[in-house]
């Protein structure tokens, strides 16, 4: 084929893309059916994976559709499914868990900052990547060794909010009985 064909079809396909895009985020922001507004984000991520795909990074595109579409859009869904009806109103919570929570929160901001004040921070502006640092090889060698904390720390947090799903749907159903 040739290239101003191929240019043609390139094109065709980016605007695909763009127009993907933003019918998604138009539907994940005007409807007034949540479940609505989830799958136009859905839509809207999977434009965003396509960008990716032009921009030559296939290993990223497929993180976006993994992590965002599949796990993200996903988690949405089962928390509108599993969290209590709009019309039943919500029970008083107890001051003591209030302020617990309020403590707890406060010990966990001042520890982020303290430790953000104590690190030495550098500037990578003058630091230039080469193309194989990106690899798919480095890039998991990577989240495995040495941002291996952070990996777990996130896998913690999405396992807390299924969890705290699950609880919060077996509490509604309880008292909606």
């Amino acid at each position: 084929m040739e290239t101003s064909g191929l240019n043609t079809i390139l094109q065709f396909a980016f605007w695909v893309t763009v127009a993907l895009t933003v019918a998604g985020a138009a539907i994940a922001v005007f409807p007034r059916n949540i479940l609505y507004n989830v799958l136009g984000l859905a839509l809207a991520l999977t434009g965003i994976a396509g960008f990716y795909l032009f921009l030559g990074s296939l290993f990223v595109a497929l993180m976006q559709l993994l992590i965002y579409v599949g796990a993200i859009c996903i988690a949405i869904v089962f928390a509108i499914m599993l969290s209590r009806p709009l019309h039943i109103s919500a029970p008083p919570r107890p001051p003591v868990k209030m302020w617990l929570s309020i403590l707890a929160s406060a010990v966990f901001f001042v520890g982020v900052v303290s430790v953000a004040l104590k690190t030495k921070w550098q500037c990578a502006a003058g630091h230039v990547y080469k193309a194989s640092q990106w690899s798919v090889e480095n890039i998991g060698n990577a989240l495995l060794t040495r941002y291996e904390l952070v990996f777990e720390v996130i896998s913690l947090v999405l396992l807390v909010a299924i969890i705290g799903a699950v609880i919060t749907a077996g509490y509604s159903r309880r008292i909606s009985s």
